[in-house]
């Protein structure tokens, strides 16, 4: 069960990024990818505008080929709402779990933008995220900011680098997660 002391085994090196809406967070977690040199499974999300106007979010994978989504659009009639924002949980879930069940098959890198009040609608997620947080796996993952029961267990979970993510440090933190993740890949 969640919380129980089992959850807290930490191998993997566990990299978690908060911070404000805008503040970098998604550009960081790219940036850093992009300088890994490692097989990276995950996910991170898009803007979806229209006519200059955000009218909701994509999903896209970071192994290739590359597939992708619509995790939420003002469009969309669903019982899981964020906002304006209709979630489109089913989705979300063919694409997101089997490319994290398969980061977790091999072993690999797990980004994760973001374990966010959309992604956590779905049960088959936050079980995924329970398991890999159980392995030795590496993570590097945004994490929604404000107080939410299923993040601050992982925020708290011991062995857990947890990181607020600013405009004055967003720079210099690529260079840091690159090196840590690069000791402990290898």
């Amino acid at each position: 069960m969640f919380g129980q002391p089992e959850f807290h085994k930490i191998v993997g090196h566990k990299i978690l990024l908060t911070g404000l809406p805008g503040c970098g967070k998604t550009t960081l977690i790219k940036r850093a990818v992009d300088r890994l040199n490692v097989k990276i499974y995950g996910f991170f999300t898009r803007e979806i505008k229209e006519k200059g106007r955000r009218v909701g979010f994509r999903i896209e994978t970071f192994s290739k080929p590359q597939k992708n989504g619509v995790l939420s659009h003002v469009d969309i009639k669903s019982e899981y709402r964020v906002g304006k924002y209709g979630v489109d949980i089913e989705g979300f879930e063919r694409i997101a779990i089997p490319e994290l069940s398969a980061g977790m098959k091999q072993g690999s890198l797990i980004a994760i933008d973001e374990i966010g009040k959309m992604e956590l609608f779905s049960d088959k997620f936050r079980d995924i995220i329970k398991q890999i947080f159980k392995s030795e796996i590496n993570i590097l993952a945004t994490i929604y900011y404000k107080h939410h029961p299923f993040c601050d267990k992982l925020k708290n979970n011991p062995g857990v680098d947890l990181i607020t993510v600013n405009k004055d440090n967003r720079d210099e933190l690529v260079e840091w997660i690159v090196q840590v993740l690069t000791i402990r890949s290898s």
